[in-house]
């Protein structure tokens, strides 16, 4: 009975999952891809809430208490809290899945800082795909090789989304320009040879002068497209596509259908049908 029981404790430690928290929902697509099933995943903030202001749950501190890795990857929410995270488990490996990558600057709320949204860039995700296989690897050295082969089968599939992407805007003129309301799609638009125009106004809706202002660029630069995510109000939106005779096209960053999602932005500014 003792043996049996011994054999038992050892197999339900060789297969024990490692704990790791992310802040964001394509971050868990990213490391479920590297990690597979070695892995236990938590996200911070869920589908519809916004990364610039989440409160995590007790729940999601409660099962940080027990994580080995913390991913970060510069949203804004973890200006408030990841030193919060660190002091409630100094055990904890915590490693910035967005390091090595030039990050551009945006006006937001009046001030400059560095725009977040990396990851809609499938070149930017390459390097976050590197830096989240050596995290996995400095917690278990163990599966090492199981990692580093999902690592090299998930670069192959950015480069053949990367390639969709291209393949699909090679007619589109460069420097087109989308309509955003929130601009989150920056690093795409540069990737691509695109422009995104933002509706917000200093992290708002704007008012109806400004409003004017916009929809008089945008048909000046003859926008086709334009995007609003759930996170967000999309009034302003509607106004703007009734006066230039667009459709509205929900979008957000934070979709766990990472790859699918930015071909369809691709086919949205192309006017391909997804």
């Amino acid at each position: 009975m003792k043996k049996l029981f011994l054999i038992l404790l050892f197999t339900a430690i060789g297969f024990a999952k490692v704990n790791i928290v992310v802040s964001i929902v394509p971050q868990k697509v990213f490391v479920n891809k590297i990690g597979g099933d070695k892995v236990d995943i938590t996200v911070m903030v869920k589908n519809g809430a916004s990364p610039h202001n989440y409160t995590p749950k007790p729940q999601q501190m409660k099962k940080l208490s027990k994580a080995k890795l913390y991913l970060s990857i510069g949203v804004e929410f973890e200006k408030v809290w990841l030193s919060k995270f660190i002091n409630q488990n100094r055990d904890m490996l915590v490693v910035d899945s967005s390091m090595d990558i030039n990050k551009t600057t945006l006006h937001h709320h009046n001030e400059e800082e560095l725009d977040p949204h990396v990851w809609v860039d499938p070149i930017n995700v390459k390097v976050i795909a590197q830096n989240i296989y050596e995290a996995l690897v400095e917690i278990d050295k163990e599966n090492k090789s199981y990692y580093k082969k999902n690592l090299e089968n998930f670069l192959k599939e950015i480069d053949k989304i990367n390639q969709n992407i291209k393949n699909t805007l090679k007619n589109t003129p460069k420097g087109t320009t989308f309509m955003v309301f929130h601009p989150a799609w920056g690093y795409f638009a540069k990737r691509y040879n695109l422009k995104q125009l933002s509706v917000e106004v200093e992290g708002k809706s704007p008012k109806m002068k400004a409003l004017v202002k916009i929809i008089e660029k945008a048909k000046k630069e003859k926008v086709q497209a334009i995007f609003t995510q759930p996170e967000f109000s999309d009034k302003a939106s509607q106004i703007i596509s009734k006066e230039l005779h667009i459709n509205v096209i929900k979008a957000s960053p934070l979709a766990e259908n990472w790859g699918e999602n930015l071909q369809n932005l691709a086919k949205a500014i192309a006017h391909r049908e997804p």
